[in-house]
């Protein structure tokens, strides 16, 4: 494991942390949510978005998920592009994970690119089986996976 990765921290975001968060999410989204919805996001009652900090609280990346009732959900996931490959993703989804069991969920879901085989091939590993499709859910046309984990 890389001994960089000993030194990031999971917590929960901050607003503190929306430059951090935003410049990952501009540069890894066609259509980038805005300020405004990570702040809505931090303020939602089923919502509970993490960050990964390295060393110095630089921010390396973010989840944004939920659970409502029994059903967790993972809205946004993004890794800063220097980064990636390096298990910062794994870490994330494996904390909510964690997290959302803890709190009584029975599965957890999520839409991913069809073309994005490095965040689908992480979520299969973990444990993620695809449930459907949803045709041109993306802004260019492309379909999204839908994947679930169940506890």
């Amino acid at each position: 494991m890389d001994n960089r990765l000993e030194e990031i921290t999971i917590c929960p975001m901050s607003e503190s942390d929306l430059d951090g968060v935003l410049a990952i999410e501009i540069n890894s989204f066609p259509r980038p949510w805005t300020r405004t919805h990570f702040l809505a996001e931090l303020e939602a009652p089923h919502s509970f978005p993490l960050v990964a900090l390295g060393a110095e609280n630089n921010v390396m990346g973010y989840i944004c998920p939920m659970l409502v009732l029994d059903e967790g959900h993972i809205l946004d996931v993004a890794v800063h592009s220097n980064y990636r490959g390096k298990g910062i993703g794994r870490m994330l989804v494996e904390r909510v994970l964690h997290d959302c069991s803890e709190r009584g969920a029975e599965f957890v879901s999520l839409e991913v690119r069809q073309s994005n085989e490095s965040a689908i091939g992480l979520y299969r590993q973990l444990g993620f089986l695809e449930t459907g499709r949803r045709k041109a859910y993306y802004e260019n046309g492309e379909d999204a996976l839908l994947m679930e984990y169940i506890y």
